[in-house]
């Protein structure tokens, strides 16, 4: 591989990036090793277009980047892992304030992508229209997968964050899983990535008297994902929600494959009604991650470890142990998360776990019991995992609340729960909202015979709030 030239005709040549670097505006044949991957997202004419990084062993560090472009995302390199081979035929290297590059030009440019690992097929995975194999290609990428094997190209950065230490307004780099992808309006897709960890618990800012009006959402998707896929997810570690940043610019996010590690650079996160949400930016990149990667054998393994303790799917945030607001009466039973009770297997069933209450309604005490005198409330729980609504109804009540207390008392205790400031201040209820890590027990239980699944509901049971 120290010559990618062949002795044959000039017409096919591969040229080494360093050697394409000084043929400006000349039409060249490369084959290298892909690092990075663009996002794709629709071109300013009628194109869709991205960037991907290759090297090989004359440039194997700062490589250099592809722009493509077709006529659709389905006609784009789908890369199914970094350090993959693309074999590119009559590209034109241009040159830029940024530096030297590569234009693929849909009229007259092809190529093909293969698997990178030694042992893989010659066949590639997926070819652009006008290519033609040849069978020299073969002894070019052998090489090429032999050099990969003692300078594997690094992909996962060092300075990577996991979702326990995200934060909003910086520009940032993720590894996580993707495990699920959907359109959640027409032609704005969503993703849904994890890695295992918790995303630290945010501050509320909704005013408790508007539940009624402007309820807090369960999901920031506008359908609530079915049964089914909550099933197939991870039941520790939050499910990221990531999405465009851009509404008006249109990505190909559906292209990137769930069950796939992948890396994000250049992504935001933003907080939005209480929920974290990642998002994507013209510039941001990904890679696929083999799953032989240190970072993603670190994820499974720490996943692994903490899914199999009996005690350790509380929130990384309230251990040692959850404040002491609630109490509950069976004080031998493991917690379990909210993702646990959303996809357990029998519809009736009893949990215990840790939450924060992050909304009530009504949202005053007073209001909490009918005219009749039987306490009536919803509940909006959340943990790292899911967001769900809860009830406390009539003698449940009774036990929750200690009896039938003062609404003084009422009052302390309902701010104790949810987090709320305890001032003098007139515009209290202004300020953004801190509710703790608490301890309650859930039953489910259906309120529809006909359709048992979609009419699950939750209540609070043996659980008081001390305050």
């Amino acid at each position: 591989m120290s010559n990618l030239k062949s002795d044959d005709d000039d017409d096919y040549k591969f040229l080494r990036i360093i050697d394409a670097m000084a043929s400006i505006n000349q039409k060249v044949n490369l084959i290298g090793v892909i690092t990075e991957i663009g996002i794709s997202k629709q071109s300013r004419g009628t194109d869709c277009c991205c960037t991907i990084k290759i090297v090989d062993e004359s440039n194997a560090n700062s490589g250099i980047s592809v722009n493509f472009f077709a006529e659709n995302f389905e006609k784009l390199p789908h890369v199914e892992s970094a350090g993959d081979i693309i074999q590119l035929v009559r590209v034109v290297m241009k040159s830029h304030r940024s530096g030297v590059n590569v234009l693929f030009d849909k009229k007259f440019s092809s190529f093909a992508i293969y698997g990178g690992r030694e042992g893989s097929k010659f066949a590639p995975y997926q070819v652009s229209p006008k290519f033609h194999g040849r069978d020299r290609d073969k002894k070019f990428i052998a090489g090429l997968r032999k050099w990969t094997v003692s300078h594997r190209p690094e992909t996962a950065s060092s300075d990577s964050l996991s979702l326990k230490d995200i934060k909003q307004g910086n520009q940032s780099t993720l590894i996580c899983k993707v495990l699920h992808v959907c359109e959640v309006k027409d032609g704005e897709w969503m993703l849904f990535v994890w890695d295992g960890t918790d995303a630290p618990p945010v501050n509320i800012h909704t005013k408790l008297d508007e539940e009624f009006d402007n309820p807090l959402p369960l999901e920031l998707e506008s359908i609530p994902l079915s049964r089914n896929v909550l099933c197939k997810f991870p039941t520790v570690g939050t499910v990221l929600r990531m999405t465009n940043g851009n509404c008006n610019e249109k990505l190909g996010l559906h292209l990137l494959k769930p069950g796939k590690w992948v890396q994000f650079k250049n992504i935001n996160f933003e907080v939005r009604y209480g929920l974290w949400c990642g998002i994507l930016l013209s510039k941001s990149k990904f890679c696929f991650l083999p799953d032989d990667d240190d970072h993603v054998i670190h994820c499974r393994r720490t996943y692994e470890e903490r899914a199999e303790s009996k005690w350790d799917r509380k929130p990384f945030t309230c251990l040692p142990w959850p404040s002491k607001v609630t109490d509950t009466d069976h004080q031998d039973v493991p917690f379990v998360t909210l993702m646990d009770v959303l996809t357990y297997p029998e519809v009736i069933a009893k949990f215990r776990c840790v939450v924060r209450v992050v909304a009530t309604l009504p949202g005053h005490p007073r209001d909490f019991k009918a005219p009749c005198g039987t306490y009536r409330i919803r509940l909006t729980l959340e943990d790292p995992t899911a967001r769900i609504h809860a009830y406390i109804y009539a003698e449940d009540g009774v036990k929750f609340f200690e009896g039938y207390p003062s609404i003084d008392t009422m009052i302390k205790k309902h701010n104790a729960l949810l987090g709320v400031e305890e001032t003098d201040d007139a515009d209290s209820d202004e300020k953004p909202r801190n509710p703790p890590w608490v301890e309650c027990c859930l039953c489910s239980y259906n309120i529809d015979e006909t359709d048992v699944w979609g009419s699950i509901r939750y209540r609070i049971f043996d659980t008081t709030l001390v305050g």
